[in-house]
């Protein structure tokens, strides 16, 4: 398994969903991107980044309140020592808020067959839900 070249270094840095970690061989990615992680994330990881893109549009204000406060606010946080330093969320923790958000307010999921219309391998149907209650 390999990182796209263009992987960034930083923990916190916004990553493209065209350069996400890839479970093969980096040669696949074009061949096999979608069918190679577990289905939802693929087109889920492009939509959220394209409503991040946007602002947030279509999201609560309190949403969107909350949204601007942890990721577009410069929060300083005093270390044990007396030194200052800027708090960021990993890109993670930012990417699993705003897909909550996104699917719950934005286009909502009230059900996970909700979820269904994301799915871009085929893979999923309501009787795959069925069989993992």
């Amino acid at each position: 398994m390999a990182l796209h070249k263009d992987f960034p270094k930083s923990p916190y840095a916004i990553l493209d969903p065209e350069i996400r970690w890839f479970p093969a061989d980096e040669q696949l990615r074009e061949q096999g991107y979608d069918r190679l992680l577990p289905p939802l994330v693929a087109i889920l990881r492009r939509k959220v980044k394209e409503w991040r893109n946007f602002d947030y549009e279509g999201a609560s204000a309190t949403s969107m309140a909350l949204l601007k406060w942890w990721f577009q606010t410069e929060h300083l946080m005093q270390s044990f020592d007396g030194s200052v330093a800027a708090f960021e969320y990993y890109f993670a923790q930012r990417e699993a808020v705003e897909t909550i958000i996104y699917l719950y307010e934005v286009v909502q999921v009230k059900d996970k067959y909700d979820l269904l219309r994301f799915d871009s391998s085929g893979a999923v149907s309501g009787g795959y839900f069925l069989s993992r209650r």
